[in-house]
């Protein structure tokens, strides 16, 4: 069976996902001569989705190139911000719904499927209805159907947000969307929520708003001042 012997270097951003032996400049690779280009990535630990401008011996190539022996491979790191064709909408994975709630906060379009709906489907959505996939989970970012993805590369939520911010940098709308299920907030008169409302609420707070989804009810009360940290936190890409 044929085989190709070629030689990769991989951008050191990009390290995260390498075997330490392919980290090296030039590291030598043997293909079966028949798969793509990005086949091989990703089957050296990439996801496509990190990737940027692919190199074959100094040159632009495409990642459905099949390479052959000799060729020098170079895999650029994905620059920002990340171009996405038409309205920019997540979908997060089952293990991000705390970055999926601080989005909302920001007014970011964020769906988030719980309980665990499987790879399959969410990639199926995300390829519906046009999502970025937010993901830790590299086999769920190989998947072909998916609109866009992009790896969340850290475990801390707040440092998650500033990854999602700096990379793709979106339009901020704070308190325009529901925490809980993502739908749109709509200001509401005091008198509309007065019978929703324990009297001290009632006293304290005049300015309410409603989800168009889910009809919760949201006001500034005692966790305002976390969610202000958030907005202050998002302000600090802009």
């Amino acid at each position: 069976m044929a085989k190709a012997d070629i030689t990769l270097t991989f951008d050191p951003g990009l390290h995260i996902f390498v075997a330490a032996a392919n980290r090296r400049p030039g590291a030598s690779v043997e293909t079966d001569a028949t798969s793509s280009l990005g086949h091989v990535v990703e089957a050296l630990g990439v996801p496509l989705t990190e990737v940027g401008e692919l190199l074959v011996d100094g040159r632009p190539a495409q990642a459905r190139h099949i390479p052959v022996s000799g060729e020098h491979i170079e895999v650029r790191k994905l620059g920002f911000p990340q171009q996405v064709p038409g309205p920019l909408r997540f979908l997060l994975d089952i293990h991000l719904g705390t970055l999926a709630r601080r989005l909302r906060v920001l007014g970011i379009d964020a769906a988030y499927e719980t309980p665990d709906i499987g790879d399959a489907a969410l990639a199926t959505r995300s390829a519906r209805e046009q999502r970025v996939m937010l993901s830790r989970d590299r086999g769920l970012l190989h998947r072909r159907e998916l609109f866009a993805g992009a790896y969340v590369y850290s475990h801390k939520p707040a440092v998650q947000l500033d990854e999602i911010l700096d990379r793709f940098q979106p339009e901020l709308a704070p308190w325009t969307r529901c925490t809980a299920c993502n739908g749109v907030l709509r200001p509401v008169p005091k008198e509309e929520m007065r019978n929703r409302l324990e009297s001290g609420t009632a006293k304290s707070y005049d300015a309410f708003a409603e989800c168009e989804s889910c009809g919760r009810a949201y006001w500034r009360g005692a966790h305002s001042a976390s969610l202000d940290a958030i907005v202050e936190q998002a302000t600090r890409h802009r």
